[in-house]
């Protein structure tokens, strides 16, 4: 078995990806779970109202205690960001980290939770669809030789940057901290991103026909026709429609899946605040443990089919 295949790869570090992880490693297939505990909502959240516990405990401390115990059963933990995923020829999955390295899998679940993607600026509301987008790789097509700036200060807006260029004449990137790994780092510094580093958006105005321009936290006013607005790492709106996963018809937010966390593209399970509410750590951990035990089956089955 090469490196980097593996039979089930899970997205998102929470409450639901933890417990997939568990259950698919638990099925003796190779695991591995990518994502943050710090990017997930339960971080530093406090816990009350979930059976068995008694008293309040941090949701920091069940995160870590669900990560040693994926490890014990066997599933790897890498804590990146997933910028990529697409399914080749052969069927199997293709996830592209902000590490540089690409993965394979048989099996693939999404549990990234719900990215929390407001900026909360004026003319932020005002020009959504009018040149505010929050999916590079849902809009950037309609940027041909535009101007457009990105905001956000981690793996989602750096990469949104990047894949922007080959659409947009230029590309600038304000991050009041930009947190990401080195490799990533290293192809923005190299590219003909411009960097706003230590700045903010603090408006977003326009007219008529759209955006203009934004206006930063120095006063500076950069002249732009789009804002990309990439908050955290990349989530359920960019990756399904990188796979041509079925979302809700009315939102546009939710993943669909059926009572097996089954996606309409085989293969990829979703589980967690990801597939909608109620947006509770008791409906998560319970979908993730359905959508790990289906998608290690389905792993299997293709080996064996192999």
């Amino acid at each position: 078995m090469s490196d980097s295949l593996y039979d089930v790869i899970i997205v998102g570090a929470g409450p639901a990806g933890i417990q997939a992880a568990i259950h698919a490693a638990r099925k003796k297939t190779r695991v591995l779970l990518l994502g943050r505990i710090a990017s997930s909502a339960l971080y530093s959240a406090h816990v009350e109202n979930y059976a068995c516990i008694d008293g309040v405990t941090e949701g920091r401390l069940l995160l870590e205690a669900g990560l040693t115990q994926a490890q014990r059963f066997g599933a790897e933990i890498a804590s990146e960001d997933l910028l990529k995923i697409s399914q080749q020829e052969d069927g199997l999955f293709a996830a592209e980290t902000e590490g540089g390295g690409v993965r394979l899998c048989r099996a693939l679940i999404l549990a990234m939770g719900m990215a929390k993607t407001k900026l909360g600026v004026p003319g932020e509301s005002e020009f959504t669809g009018r040149g505010v987008s929050y999916c590079v790789d849902c809009d950037a097509n309609f940027f041909r030789g535009a101007t457009v700036l990105v905001a956000g200060n981690h793996s989602a807006a750096a990469d949104g940057a990047l894949t922007l260029l080959d659409y947009a004449s230029k590309v600038y990137l304000a991050a009041a901290e930009l947190k990401v790994s080195d490799e990533l780092l290293r192809r923005l510094h190299e590219s003909k991103v411009e960097l706003l580093a230590g700045r903010r958006v603090q408006e977003i105005v326009g007219g008529e026909n759209g955006v203009e321009a934004v206006r930063l936290d120095n006063g500076d006013e950069i002249k732009t026709e789009g804002v990309f607005i990439e908050l955290g790492s990349k989530g359920a709106l960019q990756l399904a429609a990188q796979l041509g996963v079925q979302m809700d018809v009315e939102q546009f937010k939710h993943i669909e899946v059926n009572r097996r966390q089954e996606t309409n593209i085989p293969g990829v399970y979703a589980a967690g605040d990801i597939t909608g509410a109620p947006y509770q750590m008791a409906k998560a951990v319970g979908e993730g443990c359905i959508a790990g035990m289906e998608a290690a089956m389905y792993a299997r089955r293709l080996k064996r089919q192999s």
